[in-house]
């Protein structure tokens, strides 16, 4: 089951990252939430869906490669750890409420948590010479 979601996680982290890049008004206008963090800036979300697919192909690596490649997924969890972060800093300084954070959880903070866990190895995965 850990390496399904290794893959589904993978994809839609790969989905996400590719739409930022190639559609980013797109993307802006149907992500929720997003359009109230100010104005559609292309090169931002083009750089942050750069992110994306690196976190996608770092977690596609662990997948592939088993344990060899659980730094690669676990860099990307980072990425998106820091970036959970960012939200959380916006309502430590006002910037925004907790209402918002809440309402990014799912789709900000879980992903973070998620990839991290899905990085480290399971107790019964082989190991690769």
């Amino acid at each position: 089951m850990k390496q399904n979601l290794r893959y589904l996680v993978c994809t839609a982290l790969l989905l996400n990252g590719l739409t930022m890049l190639v559609a980013p008004a797109y993307w802006f206008q149907h992500v929720p939430g997003v359009q109230e963090t100010g104005p559609l800036n292309f090169h931002l979300v083009r750089d942050v869906g750069c992110a994306y697919l690196v976190t996608a192909m770092g977690l596609g690596w662990r997948a592939i490669k088993g344990k060899p490649g659980a730094s690669a997924a676990t860099l990307g969890a980072i990425f998106l750890l820091m970036h959970a972060g960012v939200h959380l800093w916006e309502v430590a300084v006002g910037i925004c409420g907790w209402s918002r954070f809440l309402q990014d959880v799912p789709g900000v903070v879980v992903p973070g948590f998620l990839v991290l866990w899905l990085s480290r190895a399971g107790a019964k995965e082989a190991i690769h010479a």
